[in-house]
């Protein structure tokens, strides 16, 4: 409702449409206001007629007037004032009683601003005050036997004012203070709702980002551990292809290591595929799966450390140009271990400890490989330990930095060798690792690849250097890979890291 009296309840609850006839928001609500205008002006018509005898005038007058006052209750809810305007005119004919009732209750219950509902309230007292002081008056002239106090007519005057209009007025305010309060509530349920829906829809979205992080970090591992063991298989493959005619006691020592590698990639994929189905029922059943990448790394490098011992003894010498060029990628051990819990990841992950294995196994499958270890405080010996050949240098036993930056080392120099073999076929690789203060440096450069040497046909999907950049800036580090102008290929990446406290 405005300041000039308007009503503004055509809209329902919550912003629903009105339901009910021209201005009602409830059918309810016309009936009701029908049934008072009907009531009021059945009340106006027989005091309009009493009136019309009293001041001789044409009965006729009196009962239109009558019907026109009381009707107008019909529109109380769309113009509080204007009802309260036609109670106090009609007022000196004594009539609309229950119209000047209602009218201010509907002021008062309405959105008017106060001070109009004050001064017509003020206004509807004064009237009725006038007009029970007047009638009280003439009544005393009629009756000569009743001489009442002198304050009896104004203490009654005053009285039937304030009976008139105190009540509906402060049950009008009260009512109007309840239904704001309502409406103030129901907008703040509101906004609370929507805020609830924001979250729920943040929360979902949060959720599918969470969903498609595990789908690519279980892509990921399932790429570093079956995906390499199905590639040693291809290259100890090619290599029986090769020396079968010519060394049939070679082609099959190579057999059986088909074999093998063949049945430990079987036991790999089934012992991940477990791990996966288990996670996947944790998740129905609400619990966290968010341990099953990690899971899977350690499951992959237990069986990868078992085959890497199986393998050391098995030399690919005089294999020729095809061991050169296979596509051989370092041992599954190589893959990311679990970083839940902590204890048990340091226990079972790689780390640079193993560095020398994982490129003593490359040497095996052909390759001519460096590790070149440089330390501030060891860069003399280590120089002079990587200028052997015949001998890895070593890299110092246990963990010098935390299990996730040792893990990703290790990734970063299994995946570049891995593309070594895949890309450049006979080509010589150096990798250099750098202990610098707070930060571990790695590097893996290879030469270009031999023109005569032939490949094991392996395909590339495209994920190794993707891999790699993804768990380098994961922990806030730095990786550039690119060609070099001799034609090789150069893998670079630098940690952030901190020793661990002996």
């Amino acid at each position: 409702m405005t300041a000039t009296g308007a009503s503004e309840e055509g809209v329902g609850a919550r912003g629903a449409p009105e339901s009910g006839p021209w201005w009602w928001a409830r059918r309810r609500s016309a009936v009701l206001d029908v049934f008072l205008a009907a009531a009021s002006a059945l009340e106006c018509v027989i005091e309009g007629t009493s009136f019309a005898d009293e001041a001789q005038l044409p009965e006729l007058l009196g009962l239109l007037l009558g019907l026109l006052a009381g009707s107008v209750l019909l529109v109380r809810r769309r113009w509080p004032v204007a009802v309260v305007l036609v109670s106090i005119a009609v007022m000196p004919a004594e009539m609309g009683g229950m119209l000047g009732v209602v009218g201010l209750y509907t002021l008062a219950a309405s959105d008017v601003p106060r001070r109009i509902t004050a001064l017509l309230a003020g206004m509807t007292v004064v009237g009725t005050l006038v007009t029970t002081y007047l009638t009280v008056q003439q009544e005393m002239v009629g009756q000569q036997d009743f001489h009442p106090p002198v304050w009896f007519a104004p203490a009654l005057s005053v009285a039937m004012g304030l009976l008139l209009t105190a009540p509906p007025v402060l049950w009008g305010l009260y009512i109007g203070a309840r239904r704001r309060l309502v409406e103030s509530l129901r907008e703040r349920a509101d906004g609370l709702e929507r805020e609830l829906s924001l979250l729920a829809d943040r929360a979902e979205e949060r959720a599918e980002w969470a969903r498609n992080e595990e789908r690519t970090r279980i892509a990921r591992e399932m790429h570093d551990v079956v995906a390499h063991r199905v590639s040693l298989m291809v290259v100890h493959a090619a290599a029986l292809q090769a020396v079968a005619l010519k060394d049939p006691e070679k082609a099959s020592r190579n057999a059986g290591l088909v074999g093998d590698m063949g049945r430990q990639a079987l036991t790999e994929l089934r012992e991940m595929l477990g791990v996966l189905r288990t996670a996947e029922g944790a998740a129905v059943r609400g619990a966290s799966a968010s341990g099953a990448p990690e899971r899977l790394a350690a499951v992959a490098f237990r069986a990868g450390s078992k085959a890497t011992e199986r393998e050391r003894p098995a030399e690919l010498s005089g294999v020729g140009a095809v061991a050169e060029s296979s596509s051989a990628g370092p041992s599954a051990g190589g893959t990311s271990v679990p970083e839940q819990r902590a204890g048990e990841a340091e226990a079972e992950g790689p780390c640079l400890a193993e560095l020398a294995d994982l490129v003593g196994q490359s040497r095996a499958a052909g390759m001519v490989v460096e590790l070149l270890v440089s330390d501030a405080a060891e860069a003399a010996e280590e120089a002079e330990a990587a200028e052997i050949d015949a001998e890895v240098p070593a890299v110092d036993a246990g963990r010098r930095y935390a299990a996730r930056v040792e893990r990703t080392v290790y990734r970063v120099v299994q995946e570049a060798l891995t593309n070594v073999h895949k890309h450049a076929p006979g080509a010589q690789a150096r990798v250099r690792l750098a202990h610098r203060d707070g930060e571990l440096a790695v590097q893996v450069e290879n030469g270009p690849g031999e023109s005569d040497a032939a490949g094991a046909g392996l395909p590339s999907g495209g994920n190794g250097l993707v891999g790699m950049r993804e768990r380098v800036t994961a922990l806030g580090g730095v990786f550039v890979s690119g060609p070099t102008d001799a034609g090789g290929f150069r893998v670079s990446a630098v940690l952030p890291a901190s020793r661990v406290a002996a």
